[in-house]
């Protein structure tokens, strides 16, 4: 790959990621302050991203990989993605925020699939080049987060009761706006299915990877996979949150800490995949996340603060010994003419079903722990997917039985 693509890739993927970190970590904390918005709607606010993720196959599958360049669809996605993020910076009422972030979300989230076909479209060996382009992914996620807490200081608990963070939407909207413009001076990235051919809905889902539900261990793993989603989901969408009515300053940067930590644990997933295999590095995440709830519940912003810094450091092993371990379980599994099928069914499970399904949960157990107007009982809120995480820990454990997976990268 020349050096130029290698830059220009690496922008790219920094700047889609920044968009994304530059908002969805902050976005409870502004709709519960500035909008005055319930759990429900926060639930709903989040849940954006799982219809997003319902949709996007859809949008590529019909469109970017029939009819237009990849990086062309990109630019556009994301000039339209700016100005409806100008607008949800405008809104003062969650009726009208609401429409634009869904908007938002449909718009986005196909952009995920279209960085990583613009830079494999660029590369001989993706397995060993993809991990130097993603990298600076997680990179712009950590610095958007940086730059919210210690350069603008948007998430200081005094400008946040002034409605500062609305700010962040107008970040993301230049820096959106910008990667659109961008993303047409991008490698050329041709449709990927020929003229004429055609395309099945059931391709696009990943349904004929159903077939391997019938492996009852695949079936375990699919479940569990959907029902972790729900811990995860309060993860998400009630970390800032909690920090702040915690009364943890820079918030938005102690939040950056788990990006830190997935990228340390990513590197240690082979070694620990290798050696203790499939199954125990699946338990080992699940456990990571009861873990985490319960460092939550029972820390604070004092003498306790480490309590609450090694739960957002958990996310690491939480993500990673999953989600990752998962993928590479999903694509040992499928063989090579389901590999694409059944990442796409796991995908829409997971980040489509299963996410939806815990914002949802997210919003009502929230909401059934509010105290008064602006607090919550956080400990009660965190043991929940404590517990819930708990109980898929055992069912996983007793249900799955072992079987050796090589790990490939």
């Amino acid at each position: 790959m020349k050096a130029i693509t290698r830059i220009q890739l690496s922008i790219m993927m920094f700047l889609e990621f920044f968009i994304w970190g530059g908002w969805f970590v902050t976005m409870g904390t502004f709709l519960g302050n500035n909008l005055s918005a319930t759990g429900a709607e926060t639930g709903m606010a989040y849940s954006t991203q799982s219809w997003g993720a319902i949709i996007a196959p859809f949008i590529i599958g019909l469109i970017a990989d029939r009819f237009f360049n990849a990086e062309k669809i990109l630019a556009v996605l994301h000039l339209i993605g700016a100005f409806l993020m100008y607008q949800m910076s405008q809104a003062t009422d969650f009726n009208v925020f609401y429409p634009y972030v869904l908007g938002y979300m449909i718009a986005y989230m196909p952009t995920l699939a279209l960085v990583n076909s613009v830079s494999f479209n660029q590369m001989k060996d993706p397995a060993k080049e993809f991990p130097f382009i993603r990298v600076w992914g997680t990179v712009g996620w950590i610095v958007a987060g940086l730059l919210i807490s210690f350069a603008f200081k948007w998430d200081s608990l005094d400008n946040i009761a002034e409605g500062m963070l609305a700010k962040t939407f107008l970040m993301t909207a230049i820096a959106s706006g910008l990667l659109g413009l961008f993303s047409f001076f991008l490698p050329k990235t041709p449709p990927s299915v020929a003229k004429g051919e055609k395309v099945r809905i059931g391709d696009i889902l990943g349904l004929d990877a159903l077939k391997l539900l019938k492996d009852r261990n695949f079936l375990v793993f699919f479940l569990s996979s959907v029902l972790i989603c729900i811990p995860l989901a309060f993860y998400y969408q009630n970390l800032s949150p909690f920090l702040t009515e915690s009364g943890v300053e820079n918030s938005t940067a102690w939040a950056s800490a788990g990006q830190f930590s997935e990228v340390v644990f990513m590197l240690l997933l082979p070694f620990f995949f290798k050696k203790y295999g499939f199954k125990m590095t699946i338990l080992v995440g699940m456990l990571a996340w009861g873990i985490r709830y319960l460092l939550f519940a029972f820390g604070d912003a004092g003498e306790l603060f480490f309590m609450l810094v090694t739960g957002i450091i958990l996310h690491g092993i939480c993500y990673d010994f999953f989600f990752v371990s998962g993928q590479i379980y999903t694509d040992s599994k499928a063989g090579e003419k389901a590999k694409s099928a059944a990442q796409g069914l796991i995908t829409l499970a997971t980040y489509g079903v299963g996410m939806l399904i815990g914002f949802y949960v997210a919003g009502k157990v929230t909401d059934a722990n509010l105290v008064s107007e602006g607090v919550h009982a956080w400990k009660d809120i965190w043991f929940f997917p404590a517990i819930f995480a708990a109980v898929v820990f055992v069912i996983f454990g007793l249900l799955f039985k072992n079987e050796k997976i090589e790990y490939k990268t």
